[in-house]
């Protein structure tokens, strides 16, 4: 029986002072093809996509797909049992209206589609986009990240796979007037 390998991976954590710094240093460390990057702040940043080099997000089309299919579902199941289920008497006659009629549709079909559409949103947004479950995430081994990321911060992390990256990462964000620089190594077993 052979020992499970191990995966070792690192995160170089900054803090800067402000929001244009952090701006700044993460697309000169995209454009120097640093890392993985990250960032971490208390309050959203206007074009913080634009510097991790973020693709438009894939949320929209689960958001659609998930619409489309609730709308396509409670028209087609109101309209099997209102119109083409007479064979086994489940037809209703209601105000003696004609079994297809749109507008009776719409409410149904409108509330069964937003359903869908939020539920496909919250589920990919949970188990693909987000990649939970993951209770723990190694950059809150940092002491300094923990006071201060969701408060005052602006920190953006490397991730990185090859320890022989670590320093010279280290050295560039002090270089970019981090203040807080600091190193977290996580090993999992694969």
């Amino acid at each position: 029986m052979s020992a499970a390998a191990v995966n070792t991976r690192y995160w170089v954590l900054g803090e800067f002072n402000d929001s244009d710094a952090l701006l700044s240093s993460t697309t000169t460390l995209r454009h120097e093809k640093a890392g993985e990057l990250d960032t971490y702040t208390a309050y959203p940043v206007p074009g913080i996509e634009e510097a991790l080099g973020l693709a438009r997000s894939k949320v929209t089309y689960v958001a659609f797909a998930g619409g489309l299919t609730g709308a396509v579902g409670a028209w087609a199941l109101q309209l099997y049992f209102n119109y083409l289920d007479t064979w086994h008497g489940y037809a209703v006659n209601i105000a003696n209206r004609p079994p297809h009629s749109p507008p009776v549709y719409v409410p149904v079909t409108f509330e069964l589609m937003v359903l869908l559409a939020g539920l496909s949103i919250v589920g990919s947004l949970i188990v693909y986009f987000w990649g939970f479950p993951r209770p723990h995430h190694p950059v809150f081994e940092s002491e300094a990240f923990v006071k201060t990321a969701s408060t005052s911060g602006w920190w953006v992390s490397v991730t990185l796979d090859a320890h022989e990256k670590v320093e010279a990462v280290r050295a560039r964000l002090e270089a970019l007037g981090a203040k807080n620089v600091s190193v977290i190594e996580d090993a999992e077993e694969a």
